[in-house]
C-alpha cells in the first residue's frame, strides 16, 4: 500500500466512509468531464465490536463492494490503496465514525443557562452526544453529582465556567467536585480522562492544581470570554484532537485506521454540521437540517452565519419509539393518521414497534402510523432545538454572579422561521420515504415552514462524507452534494400570520418557463400542490388577502418572487401556523385525507385489510 496522497495535491479520486454504529457506508467521489460526481457506494455491517473488534475489516468490507461494482482497485495488502495510479486507487481516503456509541461528553458551567449552555454549544458543534450538564446552580446536591459523573464514564469532560476575570470561587468547586468524582474513561485502558478546561483565565493555575494529576488537562482559550460573546472554535478544535487521541486510539481498529486516511477522523454529525455550514457560507442562505434515527435525532441550523446542533437523544424512530409516545403523547400522533382508528388500537400498533424496533412497515396503514409518529419525533425535536438555539443569555443584565444566578428566563430563539431558505431531511424515514411527497409533506407538517422555503432530502445520507471532504476541497464536496447528495424536493409559500377563518387568504399567479400560466384564490385550511422543475422555477406573484399575513414582503404585500420547484414540486399553504387539526375523528380524518389528496401522498386504492 502507497503512503496516503497528501491534502492539497492534484486530487482526482476521493474513497470516503462513515463507520456507524451498525452500517459502515463507503462511498467512491471522482473528478469527471462533468466535474466532481459521487460515482460508487457500498456498504458492510461495522465491525467496532466482538467477535471481530477492530474497525477497518467493516471498512475493508465496504470499499471492497465499491471495488466489485467500479472496477477499481481500492483495497491492497490489507489496506486502501493510495494514490490514484492509471485508475486504479484513489488519491484520497477519509473517513467519519459513531461507532462505540459515538463521541460523549460531560460539560460543566457555572450557571446551567450561560457558561454551561456555552460549552453545551462547543461540544455539540464538535459532533458529541452531551451525556449531562453540570451547574453550580444545579438542582443537584454535590454528592449526586459527583456519583453522578463517576456513573457516566464519559470520553472526556468539558470544564467552562466564568468569564474571563469574573468569578473565580464557582469556577474552582466546579473543578473539585470533577477531582472528588475522580472520573474513568468509558473504554478503559488505564488512560486518564481528557478534561478540557474552557473557563475563566485568571483561574487557570487553580484548576491545574486540582485536575492535573487526576487527568489528561487541557486548557484552551475560554468559551465565554465576555458576557456578549460566544468563542466555541478553540474548544470545538480541542475536543476534535482529544476524539482522535484518545477515544479513536483506543477504539479496537481505529490506531490503524487513522494511519490510513489522509486528513484526521471526524466525529459523524460534526462531519454533517460542517458541510451545513458550507453550504450555508457559500450560497449566502439560512439553513435548518434534520437527522432522524432509530434511537436519537439531530437537528442543525445555520442562521445569519451562527452554527447550531442538538441531539434529542430520546427520540427516534425504533429503539426511541415508545419516548416519542411518551413524550408527544397518543392523541397528538393520532391526529396524524389520516383513517379511522381508536387509540387503543394505535397504541397496539406503537406497541408493536417497541417489541420489534428494527421492522420497517409491510402495510400501507403502517406505513401512515409511522410517518405519523415521525411528525411528531421531528415536531418535538425542532422545538427543542429552537429552545437551545437563542441570542447569549444574561447579556445586557445586571452582571453579579447572585443575578446571573437569578436569571431563568431564556433568550430570544435564533431560528427566525420567515428567514429560513432551505430545510434538509435525511434519515430512513425522509430519505427511503416510498414517495418524495410524504417527505416533503412531514417536513412541512413537523417544521411548520413560513413564507418561502426550499425544502431537501439527503438522497442516500453522505452528508457526513461531504462534511470532512470540505476540510480538503470546499468546491469538491459542494459540487457533489448539489450534484448527488441532495435531492430538491420544491417549495413551500405558507402566509406568517394569524388568518381570520371567514375570508380567503392568498392569491397565487404562476408562470412557468413555457409560458404557461395558473392562478388560484385560497382559502383558510387549504393545501394545493403542483409539479415544477427545480430549474429555471416558476414566476410567482403572492398577493396575501388579509392585511395582517406576511409571504416575505410584509404584511399585506404581494411578493415577485421566482419559486424553484423539484421532483414534488410547489406546495401551497393556508393551514396556519401553528397547524390547528380537528380532535373529533369524524370531522379531523376527511380533512387529513383531503390534504393527503392535495399532496397525493399515498396511492388511492389502498386494498388494505
Amino acid at each position: 500500500m502507497s503512503e496516503t496522497a497528501a491534502p492539497g495535491g492534484a486530487i482526482r479520486s476521493v474513497l470516503a466512509t462513515d463507520c456507524g454504529s451498525t452500517t459502515t457506508k463507503a462511498i467512491l467521489i471522482e473528478l469527471t468531464d462533468e466535474g466532481w460526481r459521487q460515482t460508487w457506494r457500498g456498504e458492510a455491517p461495522t465491525t467496532v465490536e466482538a467477535p471481530f473488534e477492530d474497525v477497518t475489516r467493516g471498512v475493508l468490507n465496504a470499499a471492497m463492494e465499491v471495488q466489485e461494482l467500479s472496477g477499481r482497485q481500492l483495497v491492497e495488502d490489507g489496506g486502501i490503496k493510495t494514490p490514484d495510479v492509471g485508475g486504479q486507487g484513489v488519491d484520497l481516503y477519509i473517513s467519519t465514525s459513531s461507532a462505540g456509541g459515538g463521541l460523549q461528553l460531560v460539560v460543566g458551567g457555572v450557571v446551567r443557562s450561560m457558561t454551561a449552555e456555552s460549552a453545551m454549544r462547543a461540544a455539540l458543534g464538535a459532533g458529541a452526544i452531551v451525556m449531562d450538564a453540570f451547574a453550580s446552580n444545579d438542582k443537584r446536591k454535590p454528592h449526586e453529582q459527583i456519583e453522578r459523573i463517576r456513573q457516566l464514564r464519559p470520553d472526556m469532560i468539558l470544564l467552562a465556567g466564568g468569564i474571563d476575570g469574573g468569578t473565580r470561587k464557582h469556577v474552582v468547586a466546579l473543578a473539585e467536585m470533577v477531582a472528588a468524582a475522580r472520573p474513568r474513561t468509558r473504554l478503559g485502558g488505564g488512560f486518564n480522562l481528557p478534561i478540557i478546561y474552557a473557563g475563566n483565565q485568571q483561574v487557570v493555575g487553580d484548576i491545574e492544581e486540582r485536575l492535573s494529576d487526576i487527568s489528561d488537562l487541557q486548557v484552551v482559550e475560554n468559551v465565554r470570554p465576555v458576557m456578549e460573546n460566544e468563542n466555541l472554535g478553540p474548544a470545538r478544535d480541542k475536543i476534535h484532537d482529544l476524539f482522535m487521541e484518545h477515544v479513536m486510539a483506543q477504539a479496537p481498529g481505529y490506531d490503524k485506521l487513522m494511519g490510513w486516511v489522509g486528513v484526521p477522523i471526524m466525529p459523524t454529525p460534526g462531519a454533517v454540521g460542517l458541510i451545513m455550514q458550507t453550504i450555508a457560507s457559500q450560497k449566502g442562505i439560512n439553513v435548518a437540517g434534520v437527522d432522524i434515527g432509530g434511537a436519537t435525532t439531530d437537528v442543525f441550523s445555520v442562521f445569519e452565519g451562527k452554527f447550531n446542533r442538538t441531539v434529542s437523544a430520546n427520540l427516534g424512530m425504533s429503539y426511541s419509539v415508545s419516548n416519542v409516545l411518551a413524550e408527544a403523547g397518543l392523541p397528538a400522533i393520532l391526529r396524524w393518521v389520516p383513517f379511522h382508528i381508536d387509540e387503543k388500537g394505535l397504541r397496539n400498533r406503537i406497541g408493536n414497534k417497541m417489541i420489534r424496533p428494527t421492522t420497517i412497515p409491510e402495510t400501507l396503514e403502517e406505513l401512515k402510523i409511522e410517518q405519523a409518529i415521525a411528525r411528531e419525533a421531528l415536531r418535538l425535536a425542532f422545538i427543542q432545538h429552537k429552545e437551545f438555539a437563542v441570542e447569549l443569555r444574561g447579556v445586557q443584565q445586571e452582571r453579579t454572579i447572585a443575578d446571573a444566578f437569578r436569571q431563568t428566563g431564556s433568550g430570544d430563539t435564533l431560528v427566525k422561521m420567515k428567514k429560513l431558505d432551505l430545510i434538509v431531511g435525511s434519515g430512513g424515514v425522509l430519505s427511503h420515504a416510498p414517495r418524495r411527497s410524504q417527505s416533503m409533506k412531514m417536513l412541512i407538517d413537523a417544521f411548520e415552514p413560513e413564507c418561502v422555503t426550499e425544502i431537501a432530502v439527503d438522497s442516500i445520507f453522505m452528508m457526513p462524507h461531504l462534511g470532512v471532504l470540505s476540510t480538503v476541497d470546499q468546491e469538491a464536496a459542494t459540487e457533489v452534494f448539489e450534484r448527488d447528495c441532495i435531492v430538491y424536493l420544491g417549495t413551500c409559500v405558507a402566509p406568517e400570520g394569524e388568518m381570520k377563518t371567514n375570508s380567503n387568504v392568498l392569491t397565487v399567479q404562476l408562470t412557468f418557463p413555457d409560458g404557461r400560466t395558473e392562478s388560484r384564490t385560497m382559502g383558510p385550511g387549504e393545501l394545493w400542490s403542483l409539479p415544477a422543475e427545480h430549474d429555471p422555477g416558476v414566476k410567482a406573484v403572492l398577493t396575501p388577502l388579509q392585511s395582517n399575513l406576511d409571504v416575505g414582503a410584509g404584511p399585506g404585500k404581494p411578493l415577485t418572487k421566482t419559486l424553484r420547484g423539484g421532483v414534488v414540486g410547489l406546495v401551497f399553504d393556508t393551514r396556519g401556523r401553528p397547524i390547528q387539526i380537528p380532535t373529533e375523528q369524524s370531522v379531523r380524518v376527511p380533512l387529513l385525507e383531503k390534504w393527503v389528496d392535495a399532496m397525493d401522498e399515498y396511492p388511492t386504492a389502498e386494498g388494505q385489510g
